[in-house]
């Protein structure tokens, strides 16, 4: 049987860094500042023979319900709604602090079992501290230093007695465990509909990523405001699209605003955008979202190169349409993103809005017919047909007064599609012959928008090595 966990406290008290030891993977963004954490954000945690999830939170403190601060207080108090327990964390170097005591009355009144965590509880004054976490009256405070992996033996005991049945073992929990582990880090070759298909919204700041994906998915998820730069960790998110021919399970990553290099200087904001990178090479399928007001901006471009380098399946949104009043202005867009973007040549660019929800559907099913071009085969003969006629037509140049031969083509692997020709004297073959042959193979087998990777590949001359 399997439960939920969420870590609460005030900020900077170790939450996340507790997080990432229970989840065995540096997930969550850490950092001395305070404040880094503001979406709740779920995993996969692994305590003794205790599979269960946990909810990561941003820091309890008291604001405007209007502010940041106020909503991020909210998104918190939706985690503690949606857990089995709380693991209420303070600081022992610390001690008690007059906001432990507010809201440890907070999470009294949930009614969920809690238990007490005194974390960063190393050395003599952590623990002189750690016995302070009794006055909050929720019970034998547990000293601990997630940083250093001490006391996590007494929070298993903890854990068990405070859930005994949740916390049972069962004859099936091997093996539904051991799905649960591998869930996450999954790869193939071929197109399997079972599997959960991965999807990062990426974009520059204030783009409405995170207003996008809670209009998606019907609820206020993830945290959202006119302020730019609000996402910081990368978040995925499950969700079960119902089409209207099919259904299929999605794990949707929000990921924070990508700016140019240049203007990040921050070391928290560095941390996001590597997390954000690395929320594009975890993902199948990457959107990036474009506001429809200032399309195209270099940023956007560059951000559409990387995702092609990276050689993810693309699809371009086109975000905050509603405030287009020229809804024909669309074909003049797509003009301009083929013109300005050939190496994913036919991508599709949709209209969305997330502020009313208009062209979700759309959306949806372009993101499901790059993910099937993506993973599109080939085989030998149907290539090698096209390629002999492609030759004929169009033989590629002579080189020092010899014609350069191309053999034969085969296809090794899809995702993205990846192509080999075989010949001689390929390393001469000129960057606009192989660009002729990238986008006849994209026009001819139907492969628009996705990267394509060509390789070239000849034969060693018998004769090289040998003396005159």
């Amino acid at each position: 049987m399997t439960f939920t966990v969420a870590i609460i406290g005030r900020p900077n008290v170790g939450k996340s860094t507790l997080f990432n030891r229970l989840v065995g993977k540096k997930l969550a963004l850490v950092d001395d500042q305070p404040g880094v954490t503001r979406d709740r954000r779920a995993g996969d945690a692994k305590l003794g023979d205790l599979n269960f999830t946990v909810i990561d939170t941003a820091g309890l403190e008291e604001s405007d319900q209007a502010s940041l601060s106020g909503r991020m207080r909210a998104q918190t108090e939706a985690a503690i709604d949606d857990a089995d327990a709380v693991f209420f964390v303070m600081d022992a170097r610390a001690g008690v602090t007059p906001e432990d005591r507010h809201f440890a009355a907070l999470v009294r009144r949930a009614g969920k079992p809690v238990i007490l965590i005194a974390n960063k509880a190393e050395g003599r004054v952590g623990e002189a501290g750690a016995y302070e976490g009794f006055d909050l009256g929720l019970g034998d405070p547990v000293a601990l230093s997630a940083e250093h992996g001490d006391g996590f033996a007494e929070l298993f005991s903890c854990l068990l007695t405070a859930l005994p049945e949740a916390t049972q073992l069962s004859d099936d929990d091997d093996e539904v465990r051991e799905r649960l582990v591998l869930a996450d880090d999954e790869e193939g070759s071929e197109l399997d509909p079972t599997k959960p298909l991965r999807i990062a919204v990426v974009g520059r700041p204030n783009a409405g990523k995170s207003t996008l994906i809670n209009r998606l998915l019907g609820e206020e998820r993830l945290l959202t405001g006119p302020e730019a730069g609000i996402t910081r960790d990368s978040i995925s998110v499950d969700y079960l699209w119902q089409g209207k021919n099919a259904e299929r399970r999605l794990k949707i990553f929000d990921t924070a605003g990508l700016r140019k290099r240049a203007k990040v200087e921050e070391k928290l904001e560095k941390l996001a955008a590597a997390d954000a990178l690395r929320a594009i090479r975890f993902a199948e399928v990457v959107v990036v979202l474009l506001d429809a007001t200032i399309p195209f901006e270099k940023q956007d471009l560059t951000i559409v190169d990387l995702v092609a380098r990276e050689g993810r399946a693309l699809v371009i949104g086109l975000n905050k349409w509603d405030l287009i009043e020229d809804k024909a202005h669309i074909v003049t867009l797509r003009e301009e993103a083929a013109r300005l973007l050939p190496q994913v040549r036919g991508a599709p660019v949709m209209p969305v809005s997330g502020a009313n929800g208009g062209g979700l559907d759309a959306l949806m099913g372009a993101i499901l017919s790059a993910h099937e071009v993506w993973n599109k085969r080939l085989s030998t003969g149907r290539l090698n047909r096209w390629l002999e006629g492609v030759i004929d037509q169009n033989p590629p140049p002579a080189v020092a007064g010899r014609r350069i031969k191309i053999r034969y083509i085969t296809q090794p692997k899809a995702r993205p599609p990846h192509f080999v020709i075989f010949g001689n004297q390929l390393d001469e073959l000129p960057d606009s012959y192989r660009r002729f042959l990238m986008n006849g193979l994209r026009q001819t087998f139907a492969l628009p928008g996705t990267p394509i990777r060509l390789t070239l590949k000849q034969g060693e001359n018998p004769y090289a090595r040998k003396k005159r």
